[in-house]
C-alpha cells in the first residue's frame, strides 16, 4: 500500500517519523551490540604444539593452550585437520606429517583464530622416552626425556654410544677429608662411582658398566678400593666394545687378579695344581655357566633328561695352568725381574713373568689344545678365545644383561633374538657389545610396555637404582663442602646394596633366583623381604623429608612441583606420573593420592605424594 502524505495530518506525520526514528535507533543499537559481542570474543591461545611419531609418517598432534571449545579446530599449514576436543586446554588430531608446519587453532563458531605456533616434532612419546631412560640410565631427567623424544630411541642410543666415558678419579694419598675420617679408601671410591652414575653424561655406558660389574664381580670387602676405581673405569671403557676384549681386560685387571687369586699364581710343583679360583669363576659366572644352553637360554638336556655340563674338573685345572705367571706391573708399566711382586699397581694391567708360567700343554673346551712351550700371553689369549667361541657365551651373558636392563623373565624368543646379534652383528662380528645393547633395548619385547602398561614384565628396582632414580628424577644439589657423594652409599647400604661391595663373587643376588612358592625367576627379590620393605619405606620418608646431609632437594611450595600443586593437586600428581611411572600411573592410584593430599599445604602435598609413589609396588617394580 502506498502512503499518500498529502492527506496526512501534521500530528500523523509526526507520529510516523517518530516510529521511523525509533526503528532506526533500535537497528543502530542492535548493530552496536553485535559489534560489541564480536569484539568481546576471545581468540584461543596456543602455549605448545607437538607432533609425536606413531609409525611411518603418522603422528599424534597435541595442541595445548587456553580458550578451546568443542567446535575448535586445528589448522596445520593452513589446512584444517579432523580435531578431537579433549578439554578447554587440549586438542588432539591424528595427522600425516611430512614437513614441519605452523599450527593455529580456529573457533568454528566465531571465526576467531589463535596466533600461529611453531610445531615441535617428536620421534618418541613421553611413555617411550621415560621407559627407555629407566632401562638405560640411573634415572630419567627432564633434559634427557626431551632428548629422547627429539632424537627417538635409536637416535638417543647412537648419541650415547658416542659419548665419552666418565672416568673415576684415582684416590690420592694422603687421603682427602671425606676418606681421612675412617682412614679408608672406600668412601672416596664409592663417592667417585656415585658421582659418575648421578651426573655423568654417558648414562648408558655407566648403566651397562654397572650391569657388567654384577657379572664380573669384585668387592671392596676383600680388594683395595683403589683397584676398584681402575676396574670400573675399565668396564666403562669396554662397555660397548667386544665381549672378548672385556674378558681379556678383566682377566688382566689387578683388581680381579687380587680378588680371585690369579695375581702371583705360579706354575705348581710336580704333583700339585695351580690356583683354580679365577679359572673356575671365569667359566661358571663370567662366560658360559655350568650347563649347556640353547640359543634361547633354555637348558639342553641329554637323553635321560639331565643337564649337560659345560666343563670338567680337568679342564678347570688346564685353564688354571694357562693363567699362571702374572703379577703387578712396575709404576712405569714395565715387567719386574722378580716374582711375586707384592707392590700394588692398580692402574696398569698385570704383566707376565716368563719363568713363573706353566709351559706344559693344556687341553681346553672342545678338545682345543694349547701346545707346550707357549708364553703366558699366548696361553692367556688362547684360553680367552677358546671360551669366547663357546656357544653358551651368547645365551648365558645376553640373558643376564636383559635381566639387569629390561626384565627378569625375558621370553626365550627375546633371548634368542639378542643372542643371534651376539653371534653375528650383521657384519660378521661375534660379541659386538654395541650391537647387543642396542638389540636388547630396541627389541619389541623391551618396547612393548611403551604402549601397553598392562604387560607383565620388568624387574624390582634394586636398592642402588631405587636411590639413584629418586634423586636424578627429582633433581638434587650436592651441598657437601668436600663434594662427596658417599652419603648415597650409606642410603643404599641401609637397604642391602652398596657399589662394588658384594658379599661374594656371586653378587648381591643370583640371576637364577626364584621367589619361593611363586616360582618366578626374579633375581632382585633375593634382597627383598618384609624387613627390607619397611626399611625402604623409612628411607623414603627420610629422603622426601630432605634430611640427607650433603644432598639437597627442593620440594617447597615455590618449587616447580609446589607451584603446580597450588594450581591443581591432580596436575601435580600427573607430573609425578610422568617423572616416576612413565606417564602410566593407574587411574585409581591417581585418585587415591589426590584424595589423600587434598587440603594439605603445597609442600606437604608434594612430599606426601612423592612418598606414596616411590613406596608403591607399582613404582618399586620397574615395568
Amino acid at each position: 500500500m502506498r502512503i499518500n502524505t498529502d492527506k496526512l495530518t501534521r500530528r500523523q506525520v509526526g507520529m510516523h517519523w517518530h516510529l521511523v526514528l525509533v526503528a532506526v535507533c533500535f537497528l543502530a543499537s542492535f548493530c552496536a551490540m553485535s559489534q560489541t559481542k564480536s569484539v568481546a570474543v576471545k581468540a584461543p591461545q596456543i602455549t605448545a604444539a607437538s607432533a609425536t611419531l606413531v609409525q611411518g609418517e603418522q603422528y599424534k598432534l597435541e595442541v595445548e593452550g587456553t580458550g578451546f571449545a568443542p567446535e575448535s579446530v586445528i589448522e596445520l599449514g593452513g589446512v584444517t585437520v579432523p580435531t578431537h576436543f579433549q578439554s578447554s586446554e587440549l586438542l588432539t588430531a591424528d595427522v600425516t606429517l611430512q614437513t614441519r608446519a605452523a599450527v593455529r587453532v580456529a573457533d568454528a563458531g566465531s571465526g576467531a583464530r589463535s596466533a600461529p605456533a611453531t610445531l615441535k616434532v617428536y620421534l618418541a612419546s613421553i611413555e617411550t622416552a621415560t621407559r627407555l631412560l629407566d632401562q638405560s640410565t640411573f634415572g630419567p631427567t627432564a633434559t634427557d626425556i626431551e632428548t629422547v623424544r627429539t632424537l627417538g630411541v635409536d637416535g638417543y642410543l647412537q648419541q650415547q654410544f658416542h659419548t665419552k666415558p666418565s672416568q673415576l678419579a684415582p684416590i690420592p694419598y694422603p687421603l682427602p677429608p671425606q676418606c681421612a675420617a675412617d682412614n679408608s679408601f672406600i668412601p672416596c671410591e664409592e663417592s667417585e662411582w656415585w658421582q659418575a652414575a648421578m651426573t655423568g653424561q654417558d648414562q648408558l655406558r655407566q648403566r651397562v658398566a654397572f650391569a657388567l660389574s654384577q657379572i664380573f664381580v669384585i668387592s671392596s670387602d676383600s680388594v683395595d678400593a683403589r683397584a676398584i676405581t681402575a676396574y670400573h673405569n675399565m668396564l666403562a671403557r669396554d662397555a660397548f666394545r667386544n665381549y672378548n676384549d672385556i674378558m681379556q681386560d678383566v682377566t688382566l685387571s689387578p683388581g680381579m687378579g687380587a680378588y680371585l687369586n690369579m695375581l702371583n699364581s705360579a706354575a705348581a710343583p710336580e704333583g700339585q695344581i695351580a690356583n683354580e679360583n679365577y679359572a673356575r669363576e671365569l667359566m661358571q659366572l663370567f662366560s658360559i655357566g655350568i650347563n649347556r644352553l640353547h640359543d634361547d637360554g633354555t637348558l639342553i638336556l641329554d637323553a635321560n633328561g639331565n643337564p649337560i655340563p659345560n666343563y670338567t674338573q680337568e679342564q678347570v685345572q688346564a685353564f688354571a695352568r694357562a693363567f699362571t705367571g702374572w703379577t703387578y706391573a712396575l709404576p712405569d708399566n714395565s715387567t719386574p725381574d722378580f716374582y711375586p711382586n707384592w707392590d700394588p699397581n692398580f692402574y696398569h694391567p698385570m704383566v707376565p713373568v716368563a719363568w713363573a708360567h706353566d709351559t706344559s700343554s693344556k687341553t681346553l673346551l672342545g678338545g682345543t689344545v694349547l701346545p707346550a712351550g707357549q708364553s703366558a700371553s699366548e696361553d692367556l689369549n688362547g684360553a680367552i678365545r677358546n671360551i669366547f667361541n663357546h656357544p653358551n657365551v651368547g645365551p648365558f651373558i645376553c640373558k643376564q644383561l636383559i635381566q639387569h636392563l629390561v626384565t627378569s623373565r625375558p621370553s626365550p624368543a627375546y633371548v634368542k633374538r639378542v643372542v643371534h646379534v651376539f653371534v653375528n652383528d650383521g657384519r660378521g662380528m661375534r660379541g659386538n657389545m654395541w650391537a647387543v645393547v642396542r638389540a636388547i633395548l630396541e627389541d619389541p619385547e623391551a618396547r612393548a610396555g611403551d604402549t601397553n602398561p598392562a604387560l607383565d614384565g620388568g624387574h624390582l628396582r634394586e636398592p642402588i637404582l631405587w636411590v639413584a632414580n629418586f634423586y636424578r628424577t627429582i633433581g638434587f644439589h650436592n651441598t657437601d663442602p668436600t663434594g662427596s657423594y658417599f652419603v648415597l652409599s650409606e642410603l643404599s647400604a641401609y637397604i642391602n646394596q652398596e657399589p662394588y661391595a658384594s658379599p661374594s663373587v656371586f653378587n648381591f643376588f643370583s640371576p637364577q633366583y626364584v621367589i619361593p612358592h611363586a616360582r618366578l625367576n626374579a633375581p632382585e627379590f633375593q634382597l627383598e623381604n618384609t624387613a627390607s620393605s619397611i626399611l625402604r619405606a623409612n628411607l623414603a620418608d627420610y629422603m622426601v623429608g630432605n634430611y640427607v646431609s650433603g644432598i639437597n632437594i627442593d620440594l617447597s611450595a615455590s618449587s616447580t612441583l609446589g607451584r603446580l600443586a597450588q594450581k591443581s593437586p591432580a596436575k601435580m600428581v600427573d607430573a609425578l606420573s610422568v617423572m616416576f611411572m612413565h606417564n602410566q600411573m593407574p587411574a585409581d592410584m591417581k585418585t587415591e593420592i589426590v584424595n589423600t593430599i587434598t587440603g594439605m599445604s603445597a609442600d606437604q602435598q608434594v612430599r606426601v605424594a612423592i612418598f606414596l609413589v616411590v613406596t608403591s609396588s607399582q613404582y618399586k617394580i620397574l615395568h
